[in-house]
């Protein structure tokens, strides 16, 4: 299970957030968790998330994900 807050920092939607939540089993290729809310400009927001892992230091436990948000909000 993971959840995760996404935060804008620049530009329109500086200050909003978007929240997703879902089960991340990261032995799969792509993942996706959903979207479940969002605060701001972005507050009632929905949609889904995709993770891809990229590279994975087996030692250390450092990842690079690449995380693709398709959000709608109101």
């Amino acid at each position: 299970m993971m959840v995760m807050n996404f935060a804008f920092i620049e530009g329109k939607y500086n200050g909003s957030t978007f929240t997703i939540l879902g089960r991340n089993p990261v032995f799969e290729k792509v993942r996706e968790m959903a979207v479940i809310g969002g605060s701001g400009l972005v507050r009632f927001a929905r949609g889904y998330v995709e993770a891809s892992t990229h590279s994975w230091d087996f030692k250390t436990g450092d990842a690079t994900v690449q995380y693709d948000a398709y959000v709608l909000h109101y």
